[in-house]
């Protein structure tokens, strides 16, 4: 079977010579691919003259609902990728990984897309900054999609995951992709993407694919294009100098394999449940996808005085893992991804080991369950030790992407965060203690070092999500050898695809480019009080002003006694006397929060069907008895919402709400949001 690439919105098969591609355990041809007599330049063109502006068109909350509907229609679909997995040497673990790992990214950047971002086309960055000395003349930071095309270059470990964890973000953004997977097991992602071209979720020219080299696509690249890449450090290298993506300043971010290194505490010897927790996930990270994870343990590090007994729990461990067919009952471990890994982690095996020892597995220790080594790409489990890893630094420089893992000790903390470091850059790194002192000294000591740093102990081992599990919601990437960027990390990943662009003129014009109302803009007011009106009714910077109330002593006394606030400020006139903030009794700010709803809010039902929260509420001047307030209601932002199944059609308003004082003084601001019924559609 020749796998096709999708190109111009038809599938195609490449022509000429083709790549042919093997069953990890069985080591029979499965597929052959080739990507040759594709036009990329045609390609690129495509996705942004087609795919990028009806993406554009839509709001970030319509791109969210797409991803949730994408992610809905694989979920139903994933049985069937679960059996081509295997040929890839997963396991069911490892497939659950790859494949449900892929789509629940969709589903988390759906949730992200409709809870971080507008229901707009574009985002608005940070606050207003006041640059002007009157407030007549404002700036403000604007995030809009990049008008070009998102070029995807991914690994050949995680096939769906890694097209997914791409591809969600720059989605979400408004960019179309070209997903190119690692030719090796790109079966696996040709089975998935045609799932989704199946679906119809996605508009034309949203999603392409490249099954096999990506040719002279580079040469094509625009100032407006983007490319994220993952794979080992010296491709990386050579893309990111391509005179296309250097000439044109191509947003290039690299996610690279890294000398991963897990910590023992000093607290968790022998005995201890962090103890277990350690052996067990150094164990897990070693056998997972057969060590072919970017973020695998490559390096453990434990208290000099506990090597041994590391080494013996680990291989205790070890040696109950059963490796083979995939397939085969009790089987944990799969083989490599293809026979040409093999050699290469053999290679990098034997460099490692002119500074460590075999301490576990090795060559000539390889016994499978219902699989052949000689067909197969199966690599035995080999745990090494290093007595002196400053002396000896090949396991901090010389990465075997296999199930290869070095244990070193350390003499003190301050040591192990050092040897840590010396990895030049890793993507992830593990510390298992149960004191938190040399929680917070480790993670401070390597955050320079590593993307992402995980802590572990008894506390949290139940929800645990593992060393090697990247999360949508965190950044995933690294400085140094880990490539220096990053991928997911919730809107961090979003932004990444977009141009965040300074805006400056007068609040009323920067109001009206961002729908958002903000102090200064112009303001408009209506004889119909503004929660009387439905959504579609409400004009941004519309204005209620409210009638006065002056703030008696009586007030003060009747909410300390509903609220059960008696706070000495407020109840005690000598001790609020001698207060350096006050000087004399002072209303609850609550009150005054109270007192403004008082003020604004229309008591009869309407349109507003309920409060819907607060936010940066700030108590800005204090109020005494006698002091007068007044408060004024602003239509800040509009969102409209999804209809609820057992409710009306709504959206939220955001109102900005300032109270002042007698003297005009501001005393509190803060926003309020409500639910507001929308007209029905006619």
């Amino acid at each position: 079977m020749r796998l096709q690439n999708f190109a111009l919105g038809q599938w195609v098969e490449g022509t000429g010579k083709a790549t042919d591609l093997f069953h990890a355990v069985s080591g029979e041809k499965i597929a052959e691919a080739s990507s040759s007599g594709l036009d990329f330049k045609a390609m690129a063109d495509h996705a942004r003259r087609v795919g990028g502006p009806k993406l554009r068109a839509m709001t970030f909350h319509e791109r969210a609902l797409m991803l949730k509907a994408m992610a809905k229609y694989l979920n139903e679909r994933k049985d069937s990728l679960y059996a081509l997995s295997t040929a890839t040497g997963a396991t069911k673990a490892d497939s659950w990984i790859d494949i449900d790992g892929g789509i629940g990214t969709l589903f988390v950047y759906a949730s992200k897309g409709r809870r971080d971002f507008p229901n707009e086309r574009f985002h608005v960055d940070g606050p207003v900054e006041n640059i002007s000395k009157n407030g007549t003349f404002v700036g403000r930071h604007i995030c809009v999609p990049l008008e070009g095309v998102a070029v995807h270059i991914n690994a050949f470990n995680f096939p769906c995951w890694g097209m997914l964890e791409k591809m969600s973000p720059a989605l979400l953004a408004g960019v179309p992709c070209i997903v190119k997977p690692a030719t090796l097991t790109s079966f696996l992602t040709e089975a998935m993407f045609r799932m989704m071209v199946e679906s119809g979720i996605f508009p034309e020219g949203a999603i392409q694919l490249i099954c096999g080299s990506a040719g002279d696509l580079l040469d094509h690249l625009e100032c407006q294009d983007a490319v994220a890449f993952t794979g080992s450090a010296d491709t990386g290298r050579k893309l990111k100098q391509h005179a296309s993506i250097v000439d044109n300043a191509v947003r290039f971010n690299m996610e690279a394999d890294s000398l991963n290194c897990s910590i023992l505490g000093p607290d968790a010897a022998p005995g201890t449940e962090e103890f277990d927790l350690f052996v067990k996930e150094v164990v897990r990270e070693m056998t997972a996808k057969a060590g072919q994870k970017c973020t695998a343990i490559r390096r453990t590090i434990v208290p000099d005085g506990m090597m041994d007994d590391v080494i013996k729990a680990l291989s205790k461990r070890l040696g109950e893992v059963k490796v083979g067919d995939p397939g085969a009952e009790g089987v944990k471990m799969g083989p490599l991804a293809g026979r040409a890994q093999v050699s290469e982690v053999q290679r990098s095996l034997d460099a490692i080991r002119a500074g460590a020892e075999v301490v576990f597995g090795g060559a000539d220790t390889l016994k499978l369950v219902g699989a052949d080594q000689a067909k197969g790409a199966f690599f035995p489990i080999t745990l090494l030790a290093c007595n002196d890893p400053r002396g000896h630094r090949q396991a901090h420089d010389i990465e075997a992407f296999g199930p290869v893992n070095t244990v070193m000790p350390y003499t003190h903390v301050a040591d192990a965060i050092t040897l840590a470091r010396l990895g030049k850059g890793s993507l992830v790194g593990s510390l298992f203690t149960a004191d938190d002192r040399v929680a917070k000294e480790v993670v401070l000591g390597v955050a320079p070092y590593h993307g992402r740093v995980y802590v572990q102990n008894r506390a949290g081992a139940k929800e645990g999500t593992g060393h090697g599990s990247p999360l949508p919601h965190l950044v995933h990437g690294g400085p140094g050898r880990a490539g220096g960027g990053e991928e997911m990390g919730g809107a961090r990943g979003v932004m990444h695809y977009m141009q965040r662009t300074a805006v400056q003129g007068s609040p009323t014009t920067i109001a009206h480019i961002t729908n958002e109302w903000i102090p200064g803009a112009a303001q408009s007011g209506d004889r119909v009080h503004p929660f009387r009106k439905h959504f579609e009714e409400l004009e941004i910077g519309e204005t209620l002003v409210t009638h006065r109330r002056t703030v008696t002593e009586a007030d003060i006394v009747n909410f300390a006694g509903i609220s059960g606030d008696f706070f000495y400020a407020h109840m005690d006139e000598l001790a609020a006397r001698e207060s350096p903030l006050f000087g004399k009794r002072v209303a609850h700010g609550y009150f005054v929060l109270s007192a403004a709803a008082g003020l604004f809010v229309d008591p009869g039902a309407g349109p507003v069907l309920a409060n819907y929260g607060l936010e940066n509420l700030r108590f800005t001047k204090p109020v005494y008895a006698g002091d007068t307030i007044q408060a004024t209601l602003t239509c800040k932002t509009k969102t409209a919402k999804e209809t609820p199944v057992d409710g009306p059609p709504q959206g939220v308003v955001a109102w900005e709400v300032h109270v002042h004082n007698q003297e005009k003084e501001l005393v509190l601001t803060y926003t309020i949001l409500t639910l507001v019924r929308r007209l029905p559609v006619e």
